[in-house]
């Protein structure tokens, strides 16, 4: 758990990450967290007596508690559960999620105020490529997304010759554009924070020498990604 985050989400955060993820992204820098065991056991209703402690942090800054991972929606039970009670006591909620997960979306998404939607890929092809799975589940999180009314910011990771071309970028915002109540669209960059990891681990690095994106090549990429979403982003 992170007591003060400050990238996920509005406002100063608790994020929460939970173990547990069904895809292999090429940029994955978090490979720790794939498998369910490696994290530490805790009931719903001991984390959340936990996070309460930070209350004046959400309320000074319209923050809250951020459910992350790994994939928060892997652990579907645990995770409403955990949501329900940050609801009871006050506190914002949010996932951040891929939309991959073992179901239960509706009644997850019943107790979540906001969603950090992660984007692989905007095309069936490439969504394989990138994550090594059909983009089928992804589809039906965003579905149970829009029955449920809940608002989305999107997030996308820009990596050097794979997601930084324009025509990559024009076509996602295309795609974004049929998402539901998305507010705002996030450009991250592709970072080498995770390498030491794999070799730690024993696992090959499907991106070994893609350097990472630069901080102009990132504004650029954010830029253009606005100027195509003018005029579509909720309020």
């Amino acid at each position: 758990m992170e007591s003060l985050g400050l990238v996920d989400g509005p406002g100063i955060r608790a994020v929460v990450f939970l173990q547990g993820c069904h895809l292999r992204c090429k940029y994955c820098h978090n490979p720790d967290t794939w498998t369910p065991d490696g994290g530490e056991a805790v009931t719903p209703a001991a984390l959340v007596k936990q996070l309460e402690r930070f209350r004046p942090y959400y309320e000074r800054s319209g923050g809250g508690v951020t459910f992350s991972g790994g994939e928060p929606l892997t652990q579907p039970v645990f995770l409403t559960q955990a949501l329900r009670l940050c609801r009871e006591a006050g506190i914002h909620t949010c996932l951040d999620t891929a939309g991959v997960g073992d179901g239960n979306y509706a009644e997850i998404l019943r107790y979540t105020d906001l969603v950090l939607y992660d984007v692989k890929h905007h095309t069936l092809e490439g969504y394989q490529a990138m994550t090594g799975q059909p983009m089928a589940e992804t589809l039906r999180f965003v579905e149970a997304v829009r029955q449920a009314g809940v608002p989305m910011w999107v997030r996308h990771v820009v990596v050097p010759g794979l997601t930084d071309g324009e025509a990559h970028l024009r076509a996602l915002a295309g795609y974004i554009r049929t998402l539901p109540r998305v507010q705002r669209v996030e450009l991250l960059g592709y970072h080498l924070l995770g390498v030491d990891k794999y070799r730690t681990m024993g696992l090959p690095y499907s991106l070994a020498g893609v350097p990472a994106l630069s901080e102009e090549r990132l504004r650029a990429c954010q830029q253009l990604m606005d100027d195509c979403m003018k005029g579509a982003l909720c309020k």
